[in-house]
């Protein structure tokens, strides 16, 4: 059964793909065919997509040292088989004809922002010169160096990463990119719960009776969980999906209902809904009274835009809250009547009442499903708060088929940058710098003198503030890894300039980890050629917290290294002479996997990266370390509450979701938190007591949870940064879509995805087209109170906006969508909106 299993969805995998990408079955299957050749030659690796959130397992082929065929995991249980068109085209990324093999160094810097100026070079010589461009640096002053890391990096090197940085260089100048994507997420979970992540996993998909995405076009951004979707619903016709969105998308054809709201009013619309559960009693009263508390938020925190907004007054008084009764909560919702909400929305009365009574069933299970259209938000936390809201009321949390979902953007911006501290306020196992005991903890998993790290109680420069700091010459060294900011950052007239002169980035010494050339490497003066994927082991953590290794299959390509190594190189030039408590300073961070006779690691990938694994779950295993262990009983942490297995589990099991608690000697994953029943049926048996207590002395004023009770915490509609007017009378939002993944660095060399989607379009709605005279294929000139661009035209329907709208994907470099869009962020996750800005269009 298992090998007809797998031929199944492996044909099936092939099917779908030649479909989409536009291939020849028979070609591809002939491919196909060729990895099996010669089975004594053939090796069958397990592995986790490279691409998004999802994280589905795959099985990797390859034969005489080369990846070649690439088909579903029907062992992962994220996936079970299922694979889409990005996925089966996984093996091809490590082969494009432009991967960088070999390290470059730019002579010079007057050619910065141009494909010229870079020569290649020995390891060597780049390891030096970026080693004694950090060291200088930091000796000079630390404020003047960054890290800008990546969900795409695995677990284990984002989390040497953040040590090296935060205990290495006593920095907190380091972010990733997930930033940008998850952060409003991370921060609506830390206030409600706090603790990270979904308390739901994948599985909710099979049970659940009504689907509802808020700002998601899973069928593009998360085809896998579309499908399983999609298959719940034609297997169950009483199954129901209501698809909330401000424009028509392929996921909104197979929604039951669509409800386009007016850009920002979804706050009003899940204060509707919770108004209604509470006026007409229909909220679960039981859970309210036993398991909840109630707050208020700081309102009219106006707009984070201006770089002295985060030290205001208004700045810094976002994140206060004070408690409330029941009452005080009900009484701030009673204006988001149907009336009031459906006149600000546009959703009709009707359609609000009828999303209204699904919560207000005490017999369907309703899973909520989001992603950026809440998190790239103006109010991103605000609207995850919201969200929470409704379902805690409902008493919809943490049940097979009831959850509040957040979809996870990158292979591993839970995992990775989330769980491992990448965040400039964070450390790892949502710990955060500006807790003195959590400092505490993280000195003795480290091995570090009490009060070592008090020099970094001060978050760093989140992503918005680094690269504005960058822009105005206030950096002196940028180390980026797997990310092409270039193009991927909000309002890059601001950090580029007009034309790209932007002289403050030219003036900063740049480091690039990367595996092609983008157009971040043309701002770099040292590129690091990494390996890829399957070139390294390593691990992601996806959506559903579920922990997945991805082997070694196959050796880097040229001279390329592995990011652990070539981290280590600098760790270990850039600490040399510097002592903690009389000891090297690289040998007592580094030195489990290092050994300094031979100059190289101890042990192979997979030795070094169980032994990284090993002491980053220390910190959720305190009883691995008798200081820790003394310091989480007397402080109360909790750190339990996210338990991890040992290394060799995540093989074994093809993944994991996290907490994993030893039961009679078996490792067994958690499906759902926050809930009760029995671990060997996937709950928790901490149950809903695992509501952590993290407060104590120092930290967020958000960071409590008085008697271990989530926080409802009322959060009203503000109107958006930017609104439409007579100089810029459309809404501008960008995405993605199926064909490609960000910034198309990977899939756009792959030939038959970028031969079925070869440009970016702006689809626009066909009456706004007319009315400017601008038909299908017409050029268009976009213009924001930020920057100018051009794009063509699509009226073809993939996208469907209302009037009033547009939308464009921005993985095409040539088109660089984002000098357009505005770079207002939400004031408490810092992640920026890039949803809504205004602008003009007139034909080019």
């Amino acid at each position: 059964m298992d090998v007809t299993r797998r031929d199944f969805v492996k044909a099936s995998a092939i099917a779908a793909a030649m479909a989409a990408a536009g291939g020849s079955l028979a070609a591809c299957a002939s491919k196909s065919d060729a990895g099996q050749q010669g089975a004594g030659d053939t090796q069958t690796h397990t592995a986790v997509c490279r691409f998004c959130g999802c994280g589905c397992g795959v099985l990797v082929e390859t034969k005489d040292g080369k990846v070649t065929a690439v088909t579903g995991d029907p062992d992962n249980q994220s996936n079970r088989g299922l694979n889409c068109v990005k996925g089966y085209y996984l093996g091809k990324i490590l082969y494009g004809k432009d991967r960088l093999t070999t390290p470059l160094i730019r002579d010079d810097a007057g050619t910065k922002g141009t494909e010229s100026g870079l020569r290649e070079a020995s390891w060597e010589e780049a390891l030096e010169l970026v080693s004694t461009k950090l060291r200088e640096t930091w000796k000079k002053d630390k404020s003047r160096l960054a890290f800008w890391g990546s969900g795409q990096q695995p677990i284990t090197e984002g989390y040497l990463t953040a040590k090296f940085w935060k205990a290495g260089l006593l920095s907190n100048n380091i972010d990733p990119n997930a930033r940008m994507c998850m952060a409003s997420a991370v921060v609506g979970f830390m206030n409600v719960f706090q603790t990270d992540e979904p308390a739901g996993c994948y599985e909710d998909f099979d049970n659940a009776d009504v689907f509802i995405t808020w700002g998601a076009n899973m069928a593009e951004a998360h085809p896998m969980l579309y499908s399983r979707l999609t298959a719940h619903k034609l297997q169950n016709e009483s199954v129901r999906h209501i698809d909330i969105t401000t424009m028509k998308t392929r996921t909104s054809a197979s929604a039951d209902k669509v409800l386009l709201f007016r850009p920002g009013t979804d706050l009003a619309i899940a204060n509707c809904v919770a108004n209604y559960l509470i006026q007409n009693k229909k909220y679960d009263a039981d859970f309210v009274r036993d398991h909840l508390q109630f707050k208020m938020g700081t309102e009219n925190i106006g707009n984070a835009y201006e770089d002295g907004y985060d030290k205001s007054d208004l700045g810094k008084s976002v994140d206060k809250t004070t408690a409330c009764t029941f009452e005080e909560y009900a009484a701030r919702l009673a204006d988001y009547t149907l009336e009031y909400t459906s006149e600000l929305s546009g959703v009709s009365v009707e359609d609000l009442t009828d999303l209204c009574e699904v919560f207000a069933d005490p017999d369907l299970r309703v899973m909520s499903l989001w992603t950026m259209g809440v998190n790239q938000h103006n109010r991103g936390t605000w609207m995850n708060h919201n969200l929470h809201n409704i379902h805690l009321l409902s008493g919809k949390y943490g049940k097979p088929g009831s959850t509040a979902f957040s979809l996870t953007g990158q292979p591993s911006a839970c995992g990775t940058a989330r769980e491992v501290g990448t965040f400039c306020h964070r450390l790892p196992a949502d710990l955060v710098v500006a807790n003195e005991a959590h400092r505490r903890y993280t000195e003795a998993v480290w091995n570090l003198p009490e009060g070592y790290l008090d020099e970094i109680k001060t978050p760093g420069y989140h992503t918005i503030k680094l690269f504005r700091e960058m822009s105005k010459g206030n950096i002196d060294f940028l180390w980026s890894a797997h990310n092409n900011w270039a193009q991927s950052l909000p309002n890059l007239t601001r950090f580029l300039g007009e034309d790209g002169e932007h002289t403050g980035i030219f003036d900063t010494f740049i480091a690039v980890n990367e595996v092609y050339p983008t157009l971040t490497t043309q701002y770099a003066d040292v590129v690091f050629p990494v390996a890829m994927w399957v070139e390294r082991e390593g691990q992601f953590g996806n959506a559903e917290r579920r922990t997945s290794v991805f082997e070694k299959a196959v050796e880097p390509v040229g001279d390329a290294k592995w990011d652990v190594w070539v981290l280590l190189e600098v760790a270990r030039r850039v600490l040399e002479g510097e002592t903690i408590d009389g000891e090297d300073a690289f040998t007592r961070l580094f030195g489990f996997i290092w050994d300094a006779e031979k100059d190289d690691f101890n042990g192979d990938s997979r030795e070094v990266n169980r032994a990284i694994w090993e002491e980053y779950r220390t910190f959720s295993n305190p009883d691995l370390n008798e200081r820790a262990a003394a310091i989480n009983a007397e402080k109360k942490l909790k750190m339990e509450a996210k338990q991890l297995a040992p290394y060799d589990e995540y093989l074994a099991h093809h993944g994991l979701t996290w907490p994993v608690r030893e039961v009679d000697g078996q490792w067994l994953p958690t499906k759902w938190r926050f809930s009760d029943g029995k671990q060997a049926d996937g709950y928790d048996e901490v149950g809903i007591e695992m509501y952590g207590d993290k407060g104590l002395a120092g930290g967020m004023s958000w960071y409590k949870s008085a008697d271990h009770k989530p926080s409802v915490v009322f959060r009203p509609y503000e109107p958006p940064a930017q609104e439409p007017s007579a100089e810029f009378p459309f809404w501008f939002c960008t995405g993605r879509l199926l064909e490609h993944w960000h910034t198309g660095t990977m899939t756009r060399r792959v030939e038959e995805l970028d031969r079925a989607l070869p440009e970016a379009l702006l689809s626009m709605n066909a009456d706004d087209a007319a009315a400017l005279g601008v038909n299908d294929g017409d050029m268009v000139q976009l213009t924001s109170p930020h920057g100018t661009m051009q794009i063509k035209v699509s009226l073809a329907g993939r996208v469907e906006p209302p009037s009033g709208m547009v939308f464009a994907p921005f993985f095409a470099a040539e088109t660089l969508i984002n000098r357009v869009v505005q770079d207002y962020y939400c004031p408490l996750s810092k992640e920026t909106d890039y949803k809504k800005t205004c602008v003009s269009i007139k034909k080019a």
